[in-house]
């Protein structure tokens, strides 16, 4: 499992010629070096791959052709270089994990502090504020999980008082197939869906049709697929962690309404396949390698159940977890135009939610024969902690509606409103290591279109 390995990249006193990259409260120290998909805003220019560092984007295309930093990708180099320069980020994941950590430990040599290549890079630099940001990768499939036990059970009880969780919760993860065509990077405005909800209580049976009434966000992390299996051919957990190329925040609104009248008996559809929305930068499995932890499944009532062995091993028990912290923020219109900040409505960890880990959920994927492609999106699913200040979605903080969410001014929420901002942050810290971001989720809540006649 060589991505849980430390190496000089990791080194929290490595410091960076790029002077924002210094900085403690930067999202995207040396440390770092997340790769995203940008243009030049009002260029016209073909997207590229760039390198977040700092406030700054390093343009893999122009720095391509500065000779000498990337020479340690030896053979692979102009494979890579090309891939990077074109904008194929699939295709560079494709090369392997080799290559991955080989460019990662030549990005951070060269944008270190001291570096001889910083006179010919500088030119290769362009701020974050002037350039446009798109999915990082081409996502060809979407799955979506259901890892966070502490959402089943709260959404569970809400259906199922005796019996929240099902009896293959806590044995397989549990998954559905999304769409990938409205998946949508950050700063996307989200439309408010129409569809059916369930006929009113006392009417003649016949379901309603309108605007979505019960808009809701999911705080999600979005693991991307880096490496292809071959059909009929599963992926071993020994394997899974190079098979992953790193984390996004994910939003997977929810229209509340729609699911609850729809989901049965094949579950969500319309409710879902409307909007996710995903953070620009791709933090990778080695960045996150400092932040390893022991898997330890959350605590629960009911007993934790060792996984089957095709899912357990001994590495993944000593370090198969990744400790990211996570908040939710809401920026209410009203406040927005008030210059007010948003309000933060939620925080807490990924281990604390998730019953399964990024290395088990790729190894169930698989473990079929089911052939992932380089891109492919896996969602956690909703990562809720076990206290009502840690829960991930308004379904949970209003306890189904039912309890409106205070706000400053005099506002309330119980679930979205037109206007609305929902504001996903991530990053992971720890004594010893640098601190890194995984950037920003945004969406903004536009009306729903006219109801067709």
């Amino acid at each position: 499992m060589s991505t849980l390995s430390l190496n000089a990249t990791h080194d929290p006193a490595l410091c960076s010629w790029v002077a924002s990259a210094n900085t403690t409260d930067t999202d995207f120290p040396i440390q770092n070096l997340p790769f995203g998909r940008f243009a030049r805003s009002g260029s016209g220019q073909a997207p590229r791959i760039g390198v977040a560092i700092g406030d700054q984007v390093l343009d893999l295309a122009l720095a391509g052709a500065v000779p000498g930093w990337a020479d340690g990708l030896g053979a692979a180099r102009g494979a890579a270089l090309a891939a990077l320069a074109g904008g194929d980020l699939n295709a560079f994941l494709a090369l392997g994990p080799a290559v991955r950590q080989a460019l990662r430990a030549a990005l951070s040599a060269a944008l270190a502090s001291g570096s001889a290549h910083q006179a010919a890079l500088a030119p290769c630099l362009v701020a974050q504020s002037t350039v446009t940001l798109g999915l990082p990768c081409h996502i060809g499939d979407y799955t979506d999980f259901y890892t966070g036990i502490h959402h089943a059970t709260t959404v569970g009880q809400l259906f199922r008082p005796d019996h929240p969780l099902l009896p293959n919760y806590k044995h397989v993860p549990i998954g559905y197939h999304g769409r990938s065509s409205s998946i949508v990077v950050s700063g996307t405005p989200v439309r408010r869906p129409l569809g059916q909800t369930a006929p009113a209580a006392g009417g003649d049976g016949t379901p309603g049709y309108g605007p979505c009434q019960r808009l809701d966000y999911e705080l999600e992390l979005g693991l991307v697929v880096a490496s292809a299996n071959a059909l009929g051919q599963p992926v071993p957990i020994a394997q899974a962690e190079d098979a992953l190329a790193g984390v996004l925040l994910l939003n997977d609104w929810s229209a509340r309404d729609l699911q609850a009248w729809e989901y049965q008996p094949l579950g969500p559809f319309l409710a879902k396949n409307f909007a996710s929305t995903v953070s620009p930068w791709l933090v990778t499995m080695e960045a996150l390698a400092p932040f390893r932890q022991p898997f330890v499944r959350p605590a629960v009532d009911g007993g934790s159940p060792a996984p089957l062995p095709y899912l357990d091993s001994a590495a993944h028990r000593a370090a198969g977890a990744i400790d990211i912290t996570l908040t939710v923020w809401l920026h209410t219109a009203r406040a927005a135009a008030a210059g007010e900040p948003a309000v933060r409505l939620s925080q807490g960890h990924w281990p604390d939610a998730a019953w399964w880990t990024a290395a088990q959920l790729l190894t169930h994927h698989s473990s079929n024969g089911c052939n992932l492609q380089p891109g492919d999106l896996l969602g956690t699913g909703t990562l809720s902690g076990p206290q009502p200040d840690q829960a991930g979605s308004l379904l949970e903080l209003t306890l189904g509606g039912k309890q409106a969410i205070d706000l400053p001014g005099g506002e309330q929420r119980r679930f979205l409103q037109d206007g609305d901002s929902l504001i996903l942050r991530g990053f992971a810290q720890r004594d010893g290591a640098r601190r890194i971001g995984l950037g920003e989720c945004r969406g903004t809540v536009l009306p729903a279109p006219v109801t067709p006649a």
